[in-house]
């Protein structure tokens, strides 16, 4: 069985995602009513942390003597109440697919 967890939007609003029953944090509820968990932080929050994992790794790959034309970084992302966004074991574990690539040409902007 699932649960939903609510995020809430910086810029308003909410999102609500569809987590395990049995992800870290959710308690069942006693109530039939109260199936929506609030997360303790806001979807752009718990996002920015992979956001910065995925810039230390870009700068990780950057710094290397023989420096790829092409990084592509690929992986999971599970949604916590209690951790925010964390993540996954594998990609297909995950709620949300990231895929991010930087070309030679686009490493000017970074």
């Amino acid at each position: 069985m699932s649960e939903l967890m609510r995020f809430n939007l910086e810029r308003g609003g909410v999102i609500l995602v569809e987590v395990d029953e049995d992800e870290p944090g959710i308690v069942r509820a006693s109530r039939v009513d109260d199936v929506i968990k609030s997360s303790a932080s806001s979807f752009g929050a718990a996002i920015g942390a992979v956001r910065d994992a995925a810039a230390e790794a870009l700068h990780r790959f950057t710094e290397m003597s023989s420096r790829p034309t092409e990084i592509e970084l690929e992986f999971g992302v599970r949604l916590n109440v209690q951790a925010g966004a964390v993540i996954a074991k594998t990609a297909v574990d995950g709620h949300l697919k990231v895929k991010l690539v930087w070309r030679a040409e686009d490493s000017a902007q970074t």
